[in-house]
């Protein structure tokens, strides 16, 4: 079994949408394991975003991201990284077909719905950054 974190963005939450995508994971068979809503500071943003912080659009990122709270979710099955990428459709929803979750939920290249880790390895990372206090050692 394989864990991936999804990241419901602040417009999958503002169109009131949330409920439709996790159907979509839940109709995949791929389990919810935890969810929380997260409001992201700088702080944060700054480490999930490391990968694109020193480029000339990450302040707009930054803004839309702590713009309201996201829903972080880990969800678990088979395949279940590739799975929900296929799921979502490319980043960018202008470009995404009709019937992946971006194509038909999402409007730009930033609001896209969700994002979603994009490798198993990623989503260990990405896992521990948002639910750190569920894996806690004593």
């Amino acid at each position: 079994m394989e864990r991936t974190l999804i990241l419901l963005k602040p417009d999958c939450l503002e169109k009131q949408v949330a409920g439709q995508v996790i159907s979509r994971f839940e109709e995949k068979n791929y389990g919810i394991i935890a969810t929380r809503m997260v409001q992201l500071d700088d702080a944060l943003l700054a480490e999930h975003y490391a990968h694109v912080a020193d480029l000339p659009f990450f302040p707009e990122i930054a803004a839309f991201m702590s713009s309201s709270p996201v829903l972080a979710m880990i969800l678990e099955g088979e395949n279940v990284v590739q799975g929900v990428r296929d799921l979502l459709g490319p980043t960018d929803s202008t470009t995404a077909p009709k019937g992946t979750i971006r194509g038909d939920l999402g409007t730009d290249r930033m609001r896209n719905v969700a994002h979603a880790s994009d490798s198993p390895e990623n989503a260990q990372v990405e896992i521990e950054r948002f639910f750190s206090d569920l894996f806690a050692t004593a």
